[in-house]
């Protein structure tokens, strides 16, 4: 039978992204750590290539919602996941955040992070600014895990496929290991992923792989074309939290390669019952599931991807305003042309529906802007692919001018004030790091594990004296 041309016959390696990108575009990353342990053994006997299951917004709906300690889950995984080597999505200089952090804190980090299990970092930066990517590569590497880079596809006068290849390149320069391309709001067509992968697998002496949500109705057909031009990995999740504002099934994948050159080599029969189970993780996490039904056509013009889509209809709701959710996704169009068409990952998503969202909740476009937008503007998270536009600029920063150089180069050492600040909430270098990312809402979190008497990894706290 004949399949068309494939230009290797390759077996295509899958990475499970259930418990990070799943059930953050599909269950608002709400679900716990006690209810991921059960399917763990029965999932590192699939045959993934690995699984990514922690950064992203996990971390933060971890202690701001869930009272569930990061790090316990990274190790608790760990000490189950024989197989299977652990992923972190990791933002870049923002880390697991939504601000550059200084030098130290990231260095600081990613070593702990390491220590505690996880082997592959897929760093990443928002607006694709490389040099938000120099010390989170460098503390990787120095860690001795795998860096994986990344890049955000989106659709602008400024993203070129010659543009992805060149930054690509940069990023194997500077150590990847890999490349992941990253729709994450469901807009590549299937002729562009055969066009893209195809020249960056003639570009690139390491690994490509796709990542792409089903948002907008095309991505089985686009890992169909990659998996013709050679792709070498594809991302996935369980149908159940799978599919809609999430990312192609694990079962349409196997199934659709089953038998052709790429075969991902993975039984069908061994996913049952795990689809099961999936299925009733939806259901018990059903308040949180996403709103969306079927394929949204809209995401072509709004671009929002899969988890911000899911946290605005949330937010619209908490605000008694989810009538109103057609209006904010077309002034998002707006926003982010003059944000400069930044690729809407995290935190440029959130301040483009934020701010579309309070434009049309006051009825006066840039009448408020943000501080994380005014920082926007202010080059804080990096130079915007292309220019802002006068007006925002103008709301944001008045007659003040933007900065030119690295971010994080403004940033003061935040270590030792991180120690200071946390005092005796802080059992452990995990629980100071988790201040230092989070000061506003560590110290509910500390304050309650530490009366539950949660367990720690003993690292001494005298570095910090």
């Amino acid at each position: 039978m004949s399949y068309g041309v494939f230009s290797t016959n390759t077996p295509v390696r899958l990475n499970s992204l259930d418990f990070r990108d799943g059930q953050q575009s599909m269950l608002a990353t709400r679900v716990t750590t006690e209810d991921m342990l059960p399917f763990l053994e029965r999932m590192d006997k699939i045959g993934y290539d690995n699984m990514e299951m922690w950064g992203g917004a996990t971390f933060d709906v971890c202690i701001r919602y869930l009272n569930d300690d990061p790090w316990e889950r990274l190790r608790k995984f760990k000490a189950v996941m024989k197989n299977t080597p652990l992923k972190m999505v990791c933002r870049g200089q923002n880390l697991v955040g939504y601000k550059a952090y200084p030098d130290d804190i990231v260095r600081r980090f990613i070593a702990a992070a390491a220590r505690n299990g996880m082997d592959i970092f897929l760093i990443f930066d928002c607006l694709d600014d490389l040099r938000n990517c120099q010390v989170p590569f460098e503390a990787v590497l120095e860690a001795g895990k795998k860096v994986e880079g990344s890049l955000q596809y989106m659709i602008s006068p400024y993203h070129t496929r010659k543009m992805r290849v060149e930054n690509a390149l940069e990023q194997q320069r500077m150590g990847a290991s890999g490349i992941h391309v990253e729709d994450m709001a469901g807009l590549m067509d299937p002729t562009e992923a055969y066009a893209l992968i195809s020249d960056l697998k003639d570009a690139l002496d390491i690994p490509v792989y796709l990542h792409c949500h089903c948002t907008g109705g095309m991505a089985e057909m686009c890992y169909w074309e990659a998996a013709r031009a050679g792709v070498d990995g594809l991302d996935v999740a369980f149908s159940p939290i799978g599919l809609g504002a999430s990312l192609p099934g694990v079962e349409n994948v196997v199934a659709a390669l089953r038998g052709t050159p790429r075969d991902t080599g993975i039984d069908l029969a061994q996913l049952n019952s795990l689809n099961a189970d999936f299925k009733a993780l939806r259901k018990k996490y059903a308040e949180f599931s996403s709103a969306l039904v079927g394929v949204d056509v809209g995401c072509l013009q709004h671009q929002i991807p899969g988890g911000m889509l899911t946290n605005l209809e949330s937010q619209l709701k908490n605000m008694k305003a989810f009538h109103r959710l057609d209006e904010v996704l077309q002034e998002a169009v707006q926003v982010r042309a003059d944000m400069g068409y930044p690729p809407l990952a995290t935190p440029s998503s959130q301040m483009c529906g934020t701010q579309a969202t309070t434009n049309v909740l006051t009825g006066k476009r840039y009448g408020m802007v943000s501080k994380e937008m005014a920082d926007y503007c202010r080059g804080m998270y990096g130079q915007a692919p292309g220019p802002i536009s006068p007006d925002l600029m103008k709301a944001a920063l008045g007659d003040e001018k933007p900065i030119t150089c690295r971010p994080a180069e403004l940033l003061a050492p935040g270590w030792e004030d991180a120690c200071k600040a946390v005092g005796d909430l802080a059992t452990c270098e995990e629980d100071i790091l988790t201040y230092a990312l989070f000061p506003s809402i560590a110290p509910k979190f500390l304050e309650e594990k530490r009366r539950k008497a949660a367990n720690c990894v003993s690292y001494t706290i005298e570095i910090c004296e």
